[in-house]
Order: structure tokens, then C-alpha cells, then sequence
């Protein structure tokens, strides 16, 4: 191979980022590359729920609404949330899933184009974003999809926009290929053709450095490269300029002016409360805070530049190993986010192989392999050695075990 593995320890005790590490709880002798699919333990994490049971729950009980600042936690931790993707305070809520958020957003920005009745979406985009736009398309009524995408990648867009399109949702990262787009551009094209852009940063927010700038909604999970937990807050941005405009559909009493007032009719609240809806998960924040604490110290430019450098290294690795794998990221480190995906047609045995023997992926239908690359806790002998493991399952055709081809419910 092109780099031993002991220059790839050396490359760890240069990292500035090695000692972030010790803050995860890691399996041994596992490489773990799906933290674009659900991030790592955070050693902290337990002991930050078991604190908000036993104490503010099992002690304090209902005070804690008050006392432990249950009732505001979606407000206190979308403004943690929002350094990580170019936002301020009071932009960001956390709360809800990114399901629920999207059919917020969709719905919420489509009356600011009053007489445009189309709405852009992409056929590569997570199936979640367009399953919710057709699901608020249908609901509404009067609005049609216009569809880019299925090959073109972005290519389809400058022809999809016309003085029709309301809106247009896009992922900042391709979830399959890993591919970055231009936010700042396509923004920028977007509302040149007069049109509303929503963002989806579920892979790209703690993988590479968010800019939401000029977007005018925007959301996106925690429990990724956030490191929040299976099942933890989603978060939806709300540009200031569109917050007092913008109505939340799903007017729960979280979101009212006055809720404890119990008026009978819903009055927003100002700001991005708004958004709010009901109940918030006290248990899943007290998770995704303890994450959020790392995220706090940590500096994203360290985080970015050692993203592209191990994504490099393993593609390097891969190619020099003379794999029939097909490159399905950019090789430019420029245009990626924070992971590798290669084609393979029997790629789902192949990750089923990889995992037996300690290299942790995932398979995206019809034919990709996906590659996770977490700066916080993956170190450059990890790419290593993960590169070495695929080169010798694909060598020693070891994916052909037919106890492989079998589908787990979760591929």
C-alpha cells in the first residue's frame, strides 16, 4: 500500500483532534464507519441521563420544569445546535424528528409564494424528504412536484426553476455518494428564479463546517455525527426575516404565546418558539447535550480538515489495493462529505463480511456501500486497517458465505 500503517500511527500523534477520542465509549477492536448513520457513545452521556432520571426526575419530579429547565430545551439546545451550521441564537429549535420538521418547513413556506404552486425536489434526495413533500402536497391540495435529479445529480436544477416553483429542498450531502453541494450557490440560484430554499444538513452538520447564510429554513438530525443518540432531537433553522411570517401547521401548545394562559385558540409565539409543538423528549436532550458539550470544544476546521485527509487516505488505500470497487464519492475532498461509498453488485454480503471482522459500514439499495468517516473519534491507523479488512473480503471472496446474502431487517 501507498502509506504503511505506522505512518498512519504517526499521522494520530500529530492529530490535534487525538485526544477527543477518549471522550467516546468505543467497542475494542472494532472500526467503527457508521457515524453518518449513528454516531458514537459519548462516555459522558450515561451519567448525564442517569442524572436527569434519578435526580431532576426521581428527586425534583415536576419542579424541574422549572427548576432544571425542562420547559426551555428546545430553545436552550437549538442554540447550541445553531454554531455548528453558520446559524445565531434564537434561530434554531430543537425538537421533533426531521420527518416532522421538513412537513413544518414545506408547509410553513409555502405561503410566502402566494401564486406558485410547484415544488422542486430531488429524485437522490433521502426518501424521508420526499415521501413528507408528497405527503404535504397531497394534504394541501393545489401544489405539484417537479422532480431533478436520478443521475443528473444537480444538473436538472437551472431547468426545474421557473416563476411557478415556490420552493426547492435539497441535502447539503448526498446521503448515498457523499457528494457536498454549494450551498451558498444554489441558494443563491434559488432565489434568483424568485423561489424559497429549504436545506437538509442531516450529513453534512458535524461533518463538515455549515454555512446556512442565505437559506431560509433549514433541518437536520443529532444523532449522526452529533452524536445525540438513536432517536434524539431534530432541529429546524427559520431564517429571522421569515420567523414572525412563517406559520407552523402543527400548532401544538408548546408553540403558543401564552401557553400556560390555556386560551382556546392558538396564538403563536414570537420567534423561533413558534415551531415548538408539544411535549419535549426531557431524557433525549439530556443525551444530545452531553454530546453537545464535546462539540463545544472542539474547532471545525480541525474537524473538516481531518475528514478530507482520512476520506483520502482510504480511498488511496482502496485503489492501491486493486479492488473491482467503482468510486461513487468525488474524489476531490473539495466536493465530499465526511464519507467514502463505493458500488459493488454484491455489495450488501460484502459490508455483512466487513462487520464479522470488525469494520462497521452500511449498504444503501441498489448497489452502495457507505463509509462514515467521525474526526472526533476515528483515528488515520482506523482508515487503515478498514481499508486492508475490505481489500482481503474482496480478495478472498469471504462475502460469498451464503449466511451473508441474507437481509437484516437494518442493512
Amino acid at each position: 500500500m501507498a502509506i504503511t500503517r505506522a505512518e498512519c500511527q504517526a499521522l494520530d500523534a500529530r492529530d490535534p483532534l487525538r485526544d477527543v477520542r477518549d471522550e467516546f465509549a468505543l467497542p475494542p477492536g472494532i472500526v467503527y464507519l457508521l457515524g453518518n448513520s449513528l454516531g458514537a457513545l459519548p462516555r459522558r452521556t450515561p451519567e448525564r441521563v442517569a442524572r436527569t432520571v434519578e435526580t431532576e426526575w426521581g428527586v425534583h419530579m415536576g419542579a424541574s420544569w422549572n427548576t432544571a429547565g425542562w420547559w426551555d430545551l428546545p430553545e436552550s439546545t437549538g442554540d447550541r445546535i445553531a454554531p455548528l451550521i453558520g446559524a445565531g441564537p434564537g434561530q434554531v429549535l430543537a425538537g421533533d424528528s426531521t420527518s416532522v420538521n421538513i412537513f413544518k418547513a414545506v408547509t410553513g413556506a409555502l405561503p410566502l409564494r402566494p401564486g406558485r404552486r410547484v415544488v422542486v425536489s430531488d429524485l437522490d434526495n433521502f426518501p424521508t424528504d420526499r415521501y413528507v413533500v408528497q405527503g404535504a402536497v397531497a394534504a394541501l391540495g393545489s401544489y405539484e412536484i417537479r422532480d431533478i435529479g436520478s443521475g443528473a445529480g444537480l444538473a436538472g436544477l437551472e431547468d426545474a426553476l421557473g416563476d411557478d416553483v415556490a420552493l426547492v429542498l435539497l441535502s447539503q450531502v448526498d446521503y448515498r455518494t457523499g457528494a457536498l453541494r454549494d450551498m451558498a450557490a444554489v441558494t443563491r440560484q434559488v432565489h434568483e428564479a424568485g423561489a424559497i430554499m429549504i436545506w437538509d444538513l442531516c450529513h453534512s452538520a458535524g461533518a463538515v463546517p455549515v454555512e446556512v447564510g442565505e437559506a431560509d429554513l433549514a433541518v437536520g438530525c443529532t444523532y449522526k455525527y452529533l452524536n445525540g443518540g438513536p432517536g434524539a432531537p431534530a432541529y429546524i433553522y427559520v431564517a429571522p426575516r421569515h420567523q414572525e411570517a412563517v406559520r407552523n401547521v402543527i400548532s401544538g401548545w408548546h408553540g403558543h404565546a401564552a401557553p400556560f394562559a390555556f386560551e382556546p385558540d392558538y396564538r403563536p409565539a414570537t420567534g423561533v418558539r413558534r415551531f415548538a409543538t408539544g411535549s419535549p423528549p426531557v431524557l433525549s436532550y439530556a443525551a444530545l447535550n452531553a454530546s453537545l458539550d464535546i462539540w463545544e470544544r472542539v474547532d471545525l476546521r480541525e474537524v473538516r480538515a481531518k475528514s478530507q485527509a482520512m476520506t483520502s487516505l482510504f480511498i488511496e488505500l482502496v485503489d492501491d489495493a486493486g479492488t473491482d470497487l467503482v468510486l461513487a464519492t468525488p474524489r476531490d475532498p473539495e466536493r465530499r462529505g465526511s464519507q467514502v461509498s463505493y458500488r459493488h453488485p454484491d455489495g450488501y454480503p460484502v459490508v455483512r463480511a466487513l462487520a464479522d471482522r470488525g469494520v462497521v459500514g452500511d449498504f444503501r439499495e441498489p448497489d452502495v456501500m457507505r463509509f462514515g468517516f467521525a474526526p472526533l473519534y476515528l483515528r488515520y491507523v482506523d482508515a487503515y486497517d478498514a481499508a486492508t479488512a475490505l481489500a482481503e473480503v474482496l480478495r478472498e471472496d469471504l462475502w460469498r458465505d451464503e449466511r451473508y446474502a441474507r437481509r437484516l431487517t437494518v442493512t
